[in-house]
C-alpha cells in the first residue's frame, strides 16, 4: 500500500521505517530539510539501539523514501500518518497542537485521491473529532476520512514495540478506514497481535490513560520510598514483595529518581488540563500529586547531597553518571538526572556529567555543566558520585576501580540499580532513595 508519513522525528522515522519493513511503499515529509537529508543518507538524527542498521536495510529495499516535498509525499497515498510532536504549551499545561494542525492543513492542501488521515500523535481527547468536523464543513474534492491509531513506543525498544506491540488500537468512524488500517497492519494481525477497534475519542483516551497509569505506578512506589526512608525500611525489598502479586506486577515498580522524557510528564499535565476544559478536573486531580511526587525525588537527591556536604556545595566536585532521561536513549527532555546535575551546579558544586549517548543534547540544554567523554574523566578527584541514569555500563562498574579515581568514596545511587552491599564492602559510603535501612535482613527464595 502507498502511505505517507508527516513528521520525521523519533516517532515518524521509526514508524515509517517499520511500515516499509512490513512491505508498504512509504514516503516521509518533514519541514526540516536537514533532518530529511540525514535520514535519506541512513543517519538518524537521534539515538535508538539498532535503528541505524534497520534504517539502512529498509532504505536498500527501495520502499522507504524521505522528501522535503509535501506534494511528493502526499499525492497518491491511501493513508497519511500524522507523527508530529505535541509539546506542552509555554504558558499552560495544555498540549500545543500547532504541529498537528499544520500537518493536517498540509495534507488537505496536497491530497488528490480518496484516503484516510491517521493520527498517531498524542493529543487531547476531542482533537480527532475537531479535525473530522473541519472535513465536514470544508468538503474536499476527494473523499477524506479521519482515524486515530495511537502509538505506544518506548525509547530504547521502539522497533520491537512497533513490530511486536502489546496491542493495536484503531479509532475510526467508518468501516473503510478500519479496513485500510487492518490492511496496513495485516502482517502483525496475522501473527496474532491483539487489536481494539473503537471510536475516535476512546482511541485518543487509550494513550493518555495508559501514560497516566504508568506515571501513577511509578510515583506510587516513589511515595512508598519517602515513607521507607523515615520508617527505616527498604523500598527495594518492598517493591520485590509487591511485584509477586499478580494484581500489581513487577513492571514499573522500581523506586528511584522518577520519570522524565518527552511523554509522561507533559502528557499527564495535558490530560489534567483537558479534563478541566471538559468539566471533569476532579476525576484526575490525583495526577497533580503524581507530578509533585515525581519532582520531589529530584529534590530529595539534591538534599541528600547537601547533607553529605554539610549544606555547602562550594568547592565540591560531583560526577553525575547519566544525562538521558532513561538508558538506551539520547533524549534529555525533562531528564531527572540532568535536573539534579543542574540544581547542584546552581548551588555551587563543580559538576561533571557523563552519558554514553546524550552529552551533546545535554550540552545544548545546560551548557554551563562540564561534560566528559569517559567515566574516568568524570570521576577523577570528585567528592561525590551520583548515578542518575541506569545505563548498563554503569551497573557493572567496579567500585574498587572507581574508588581509585575519586577523592572521596561517596555514592548516591538515585536509581537503586547498584549492588549497595558490594559497593559498601569496597569502602564506599552508599546512599540510595527509599532505603532507610541500608543493611536489611532480606532473603528471597
Amino acid at each position: 500500500m502507498r502511505l505517507s508519513v508527516l513528521g520525521a522525528g523519533y516517532l515518524g522515522a521509526v514508524h515509517a521505517t517499520c511500515l516499509a519493513h512490513l512491505g508498504h511503499e512509504v514516503k516521509v515529509f518533514d519541514v526540516d530539510p536537514s533532518k530529511i537529508a540525514m535520514l535519506a543518507a541512513g543517519k538518524p538524527p537521534f539515538y535508538e539501539p539498532g535503528f541505524e542498521t534497520f534504517l539502512a536495510e529498509t532504505l536498500a529495499s527501495g520502499r522507504l523514501h524521505f522528501t522535503d516535498s509535501a506534494q511528493a509525499a502526499i499525492e497518491g497515498a491511501r493513508l497519511h500518518f500524522i507523527c508530529v510532536g505535541t509539546p506542552q504549551q509555554q504558558d499552560s499545561d495544555a498540549a500545543d497542537l500547532r504541529f498537528v494542525n499544520s500537518a493536517f492543513d498540509t495534507i488537505m492542501a496536497n491530497i488528490n485521491c480518496a484516503s484516510t488521515i491517521v493520527g498517531k500523535s498524542t493529543v487531547p481527547v476531542g482533537t480527532a473529532q475537531r479535525l473530522a468536523d473541519i472535513l465536514i464543513s470544508n468538503v474536499p474534492a476527494v473523499r477524506v476520512k479521519i482515524a486515530w491509531n495511537p502509538e505506544f513506543l518506548r525509547e530504547g525498544t521502539a522497533i520491537e514495540d512497533t513490530l511486536n506491540p502489546d496491542r493495536l488500537v484503531f479509532g475510526t468512524d467508518s468501516e473503510s478506514s478500519e479496513k485500510d488500517l487492518m490492511e496496513v497492519y495485516g502482517k502483525l494481525l496475522s501473527d496474532g497481535i491483539p487489536y481494539v477497534t473503537t471510536d475516535l475519542a476512546t482511541a485518543e483516551m487509550v494513550k493518555v490513560a495508559a501514560n497516566s497509569f504508568l506515571a501513577t505506578k511509578i510515583s506510587f512506589i516513589n511515595a512508598m520510598a519517602e515513607i521507607c526512608e523515615v520508617a527505616n525500611a527498604d523500598v527495594v525489598t518492598l517493591s520485590r514483595a509487591l511485584g509477586y502479586d499478580d494484581r500489581i506486577g513487577k513492571r514499573y515498580l522500581n523506586a528511584g529518581l522518577g520519570f522524565g522524557g518527552g511523554c509522561l510528564p507533559k502528557d499527564i499535565r495535558a490530560f489534567s488540563a483537558r479534563a478541566g476544559e471538559l468539566g471533569a478536573a476532579d476525576a484526575v486531580s490525583f495526577l497533580r500529586e503524581i507530578d509533585k511526587i515525581n519532582l520531589r525525588r529530584r529534590e530529595r537527591v539534591v538534599s541528600l547531597a547537601a547533607a553529605i556536604f554539610s549544606g555547602n556545595f562550594f568547592g565540591k566536585n560531583v560526577a553525575v553518571l547519566g544525562a538521558a532521561f532513561k538508558p538506551d536513549s539520547d533524549d534529555v527532555r525533562d531528564s531527572p538526572a540532568l535536573s539534579v546535575a543542574a540544581a547542584m551546579h546552581v548551588k555551587g558544586a563543580l559538576v561533571r556529567v557523563h552519558d554514553p549517548q546524550a552529552n551533546e543534547n545535554a550540552r545544548q540544554r545546560f551548557p554551563t555543566l562540564t561534560y566528559c567523554d569517559s567515566i574516568e574523566t568524570a570521576c577523577a578527584d570528585v567528592d561525590l558520585v551520583v548515578l542518575g541514569t541506569e545505563w548498563a555500563e554503569y551497573k557493572i562498574l567496579d567500585p574498587l576501580y572507581i574508588g581509585q579515581l575519586v577523592r572521596d568514596r561517596v555514592l548516591i545511587d538515585a536509581r537503586n540499580a547498584l549492588d549497595w552491599s558490594f559497593w559498601s564492602d569496597s569502602g564506599w559510603d552508599v546512599h540510595a532513595l527509599g532505603r532507610g535501612n541500608m543493611h536489611p535482613r532480606t532473603r528471597e527464595i
